[in-house]
């Protein structure tokens, strides 16, 4: 980012050899390859421009890593959209800045330097996508943009898988699997996110299968209730589309068998509902889009979110491949 013409504020200018300028002498660190989205505002992104970033990935097979450089709005959902698909066992490092350089303490250099020593490190292969900021190492899986203006914006439950200091990545701990989808050959279908909220009377999810949505992720009120309304409203629209049930707290799993109220998890559930478990909203959302653009069925919807979702006990019952 640096400032407009107008100087009312900063716009997405830089490439990825600019950015990699400002950064200074890297020294050995390794042949790595440094992306920038197209200069696009994080909150331009789309799927298409994913899959894009997917296609110039796959056709450098000498770089040991990737880096890719984008506006901080959407990383989460980006590092995840590319987790799922990337198939390759190379590190793809997502990071950004939270200060311009124009500001003080701008930390896009350091976020830069950090992100590449994390793509070029042996010991970062089969982690999937990562995403640095703040000198952490996140999982696309886990990683969430908690703050609107902190340079320690991005936080992960349970916590990072490591850091960087003094230059060196430093691993602590991994996933306990990794799981890829096919990459889908037509369009990403639309997939509505809705909030719940006090008193909600579940208007707008009825309005859903008329406008054209192929699905629906609603983050819910605590472990996954509804007001009565918009309960009744999710049981007459899961009998058309995919309705997915993620919590609006961002932390913690979905329940599926604790409440059994009109609203509750259980009866949400009984009424063809599907959990996201641990899950947010715009990771359930990016997934379901996914599996939709695959034509997967309710079954193979079910058990996508249970394995993404769940506690990884179960890695055979992968969608992939």
């Amino acid at each position: 980012m640096t400032p407009t013409s107008s100087g009312g504020g900063v716009a997405p200018t830089l490439d990825g050899d600019e950015l990699v300028e400002m950064v200074g002498d890297l020294g050995a660190v390794g042949r790595v390859g440094t992306l920038a989205l197209d200069r696009t505002p994080g909150a331009h992104m789309s799927f298409a421009d994913v899959c894009g970033l997917l296609d110039v990935i796959e056709a450098e097979p000498d770089y040991a890593g990737f880096v890719v450089t984008q506006g901080t709005d959407t990383i989460e959902e980006t590092a995840f959209l590319v987790d799922l698909l990337h198939r390759d066992e190379r590190p793809v490092v997502v990071t950004g800045a939270m200060r311009h350089p124009s500001m003080p303490g701008a930390d896009g250099p350091a976020n830069l330097s950090a992100a590449i020593r994390v793509a070029a490190a042996p010991h970062a292969r089969e982690l999937g996508v990562l995403v640095v900021m703040n000198d952490e190492i996140h999982a696309a899986r886990l990683v969430r943009k908690v703050h609107t203006m902190s340079p320690a914006a991005f936080a992960s439950v349970p916590g990072p898988l490591g850091w960087v200091a003094e230059g060196r990545p430093q691993i602590i701990t991994r996933l306990p699997w990794r799981s890829t989808l096919p990459r889908p050959n037509g369009d990403f279908p639309p997939v509505a996110l809705i909030t719940a909220a006090l008193g909600d009377d579940g208007r707008i999810i009825e309005s859903l299968p008329g406008l054209g949505y192929r699905g629906v992720v609603i983050e819910a009120l605590g472990g996954g209730h509804l007001p009565p309304a918009m309960a009744n409203a999710v049981a007459r629209v899961a009998e058309e589309l995919p309705v997915v049930l993620t919590s609006r707290t961002g932390s913690g799993s979905t329940l599926e068998a604790t409440y059994d109220f009109p609203g509750s998890e259980i009866d949400l559930l009984r009424n063809g509902a599907l959990s996201a478990g641990c899950l947010d909203g715009a990771k359930a959302r990016i997934l379901l889009t996914v599996l939709l653009a695959l034509e997967r069925d309710r079954e193979e919807i079910g058990a996508a979110f249970a394995l993404y979702g769940g506690d990884g006990s179960v890695p055979d019952a992968a969608v992939g491949a």
